[in-house]
């Protein structure tokens, strides 16, 4: 994670403190997470650089989307401080999160480097995600029913479930990705 908007010591205890508010043990969400214990204990105390499939699969597990571990909301894209997650396979730059009533978005500038697959651990109920791919050709979404998008397809599909992204060919994917996150 790169991140001028929320050091690891803030992303640490806003984690803490949602996984206290849930009464879950430190042992019991590394388990549901499926991380390490030491490596949540980490994340928890500020001195782990989380990838964002452990992000994804903490705050799946919490309940929360992603930008819920952030004190500070996060700028625009074009500002230095637009947070970067670093993915097994994958870059996203957040760009902005919107609120509504019953629902919070996270909108994201991704890409998929040529060559890279990945898998995805559900997020919590009702989520969704929309994939618009700009340039690459890809096969994304539930882990059995993937569907191929290139340069000015739109995809979407319930994220609740595992899923994943697999680039084809040997051009870079560029793309935009909103998450839906259905507020509890």
């Amino acid at each position: 994670m790169d991140d001028g908007t929320a050091d690891l010591a803030d992303v640490g205890r806003r984690l803490r403190a949602l996984r206290e508010e849930r009464g879950l043990s430190l042992s019991e969400l590394a388990r549901r997470a499926g991380v390490g214990k030491a490596t949540l204990s980490g994340l928890e105390a500020g001195t782990r650089n989380p990838t964002l499939e452990t992000l994804w699969a903490v705050t799946g597990e919490l309940g929360v989307p992603l930008t819920a571990l952030f004190t500070r909301p996060p700028g625009q894209s074009t500002e230095p401080d637009s947070p970067v997650f670093h993915g097994e396979s994958v870059e996203a730059t957040l760009l902005r999160v919107f609120d509504d009533e019953t629902v919070t978005y996270e909108l994201y500038q991704v890409r998929f480097p040529a060559g890279t697959a990945q898998t995805s651990p559900p997020h919590p109920p009702g989520v969704t995600e929309h994939l618009t791919v700009f340039a690459g050709t890809l096969l994304a979404g539930p882990i059995g029913s993937l569907r191929e998008a290139g340069p000015g397809d739109y995809v979407t599909w319930r994220s609740d479930v595992p899923h994943g992204y697999r680039v084809i060919g040997g051009q870079d994917v560029h793309a935009s990705l909103l998450l839906r996150y259905p507020r509890r």
